[in-house]
């Protein structure tokens, strides 16, 4: 396993309130406490000790000190409790985990895509409470993280999809409705709506409500995908032929920095996701909006763009030495007041419903994008082999030149290379 830097953030309850934090010095702070009386110490041997360690991204940093320092605090009176951060980012916390799944954090920080992996590869303890987890959280975030009837992580976001960013002097409320009139609004202004089609993250809403489907075969070793249907009411070069016209469209651009172009004003609408909130509203200020994404047109119909949707979630290690001191931890992170603060530290939508109908949650046009967007999402359960050929479709699309190629040997070719065995 790759060597991660570490941060010891809280060591022990018996010296909380005297140290805190210790920041990421790494060091031991426990014995800060030597002149303690008789009584103290006695007290401190009547406790268990209980040491922890936890994976979270390096963002939430201050965010997991703020709550494993109030965790402590909540049970100082039960067990002498030290945790360990270490950052990791969610997208390598399955490889890094499975590598060595032994030595591995007590409780970690994961995306629900990978948690048939890490349950399959015996990383992922069920969690102690299903029915409780069920009862305080959407029904979605709850089957993202559920296995076979069983639940192996406790939710604590629901957010990670893309919506739609605009600018409200050049578009209103009606026109992001429809992706034909915010590219008339754009190129008439001379400006651009903007999207990433090198990514098969972003393609993927243009098939995503057309009856066409992509998903993984039931053994997990490969993907299904009928992109190049050549049957129903919308065939697989309907979308390819919708993708060439909106790429010659002089209001788009295929960009991976929309924020450039919005704080030049060049950019009046773009698809991204909550992370992107802060720096488009400091660009856009009181012209700043959200909405879920519009419909396009496909084979002379207004159909719904789609997304992908994700969850972020805890995690439990089957392994860890203090398991149900590990459960009680993730369990406390992923609950509604902490989801609360963790959109307030984080701007992360929480999967907690209570927690999502918060003034907090409720005022955020962003978070109200990603929920509304959210009915018209797909989980993300697709093998390692989609992204290229999509991403290659997709360049390929927003070139608006197929090179004399047929769309339909285009599409075939994409959807041969994204079924292709994992073992092949």
């Amino acid at each position: 396993m790759k060597k991660i830097l570490k941060y010891l953030f809280i060591l022990s309850a018996s010296c909380f309130l005297l140290s805190g934090c210790a920041g990421n010095t790494g060091q031991d702070v426990s014995s800060s406490n030597s002149a303690a009386s008789e009584t103290g110490q006695n007290q401190k041997t009547s406790r268990e000790d209980v040491a922890l360690s936890i994976w979270a991204d390096e963002k939430d940093q201050e965010y997991i000190a703020a709550v494993t320092q109030n965790f402590i605090k909540e049970h100082k009176n039960e067990a002498n409790i030290k945790i360990e951060y270490s950052p990791m980012a969610e997208k390598e916390c399955r490889s890094n985990l499975l590598r060595n799944v032994l030595n591995g954090p007590d409780v970690y920080t994961t995306t629900d895509g990978d948690i048939q992996s890490l349950a399959a590869g015996g990383a992922a303890s069920p969690v102690t409470s299903p029915e409780e987890i069920s009862s305080r959280n959407t029904k979605p975030s709850v089957d993202a993280v559920t296995v076979y009837s069983t639940v192996y992580g406790y939710p604590v976001t629901a957010d990670n999809g893309y919506f739609l960013y605009y600018n409200k002097e050049y578009l209103n409320s009606r026109d992001v409705q429809s992706l034909d009139k915010i590219l008339n609004v754009a190129a008439r202004n001379r400006k651009k709506f903007a999207m990433d089609w090198t990514s098969g993250w972003y393609i993927y809403s243009f098939f995503g409500q057309t009856g066409m489907r992509i998903g993984l075969t039931k053994d997990g070793m490969a993907n299904l995908c009928n992109w190049n249907n050549t049957k129903g009411e919308i065939k697989g070069t309907d979308v390819a032929s919708s993708l060439l016209k909106i790429a010659r469209n002089p209001g788009f651009e295929n960009t991976k920095d929309w924020i450039k172009g919005m704080q030049h004003g060049k950019v009046i609408a773009c698809v991204s996701g909550i992370w992107d909130e802060t720096a488009i509203k400091n660009a856009l200020g009181s012209n700043y909006a959200a909405a879920k994404l519009p419909s396009y047109t496909v084979a002379g119909k207004q159909v719904q763009m789609a997304s992908f949707f994700g969850y972020k979630m805890l995690g439990v290690n089957p392994y860890s030495e203090h398991i149900e001191w590990a459960h009680k931890l993730a369990d406390y992170i992923s609950n509604e007041d902490n989801q609360k603060l963790r959109f307030e530290m984080r701007g992360q939508c929480p999967s907690n419903t209570n927690a999502s109908k918060s003034d907090e949650i409720t005022k955020s046009q962003a978070a109200s994008a990603v929920l509304a967007q959210s009915e018209y999402s797909e989980l993300q359960r697709i093998g390692g082999n989609y992204w290229e050929p999509a991403a290659e479709f997709g360049t390929m699309m927003a070139s608006g030149n197929t090179g004399g190629q047929p769309l339909q040997k285009v599409l075939d070719n994409m959807v041969k290379k994204i079924k292709a065995s994992t073992l092949s």
